[in-house]
């Protein structure tokens, strides 16, 4: 399994989480588990994905994420889970 990391934050807005649900499904990515909150209008939410059978190149899929996030006025990040793993090991 190939699992990688997304991060959404920001302004909380109709959509968030079916815009980026729908674009990780149309690439070919499995979501394993999902953590969100909002807290003062902030939406944060953190997803454990899949990208073994990711439809493109995993660059791509976080720049169409990245694209999601800039309609949406959100930031959204993909790392890879050992990049991420490590950055975090304090």
């Amino acid at each position: 399994m190939n699992k990688a990391i997304i991060t959404v934050v920001g302004k909380d807005t109709v959509g968030i989480l079916a815009k980026t649900c729908t674009c990780l499904a149309e690439n070919g990515v499995n979501i394993l588990d999902i953590s969100q909150t909002v807290r003062s209008d902030y939406f944060n939410m953190m997803m454990i994905v899949d990208v073994s059978r990711a439809v493109k190149p995993f660059a791509d899929l976080g720049a169409d994420l990245a694209a999601v996030g800039n309609t949406l006025g959100l930031q959204i990040k993909c790392q890879k889970a050992e990049i991420f793993e490590k950055m975090h090991r304090i």
